[in-house]
């Protein structure tokens, strides 16, 4: 398992989007990889799970991956949130 928090900076929050683009990368890996905001949590890889978590600017999501290909996952999905979110 590995896993990362980042603070959204986007003024908007998660918005469709950049989501898209975040769950479109998240689909590409076999790990199981979830997004959690605080008690709630969704699943990165399914769009409307992640747009109901609506997360604000400046809220803090941790990202989890489990799964065979998780470091890599994990590398790059912290670089996409970095450069969209």
């Amino acid at each position: 398992m590995r896993s990362f928090t980042y603070v959204i900076a986007d003024k908007v929050g998660i918005h469709a989007r950049p989501a898209g683009v975040v769950v479109k990368t998240a689909q590409k890996y076999q790990s199981s990889i979830t997004i959690g905001r605080g008690d709630d949590q969704a699943d990165m890889k399914k769009l409307m799970e992640v747009m109901s978590l609506g997360v604000k600017c400046g809220q803090e999501i941790t990202v989890t991956a489990v799964g065979t290909d998780e470091e890599a996952a994990c590398t790059e999905l912290e670089t996409i949130l970095k450069e969209r979110l």
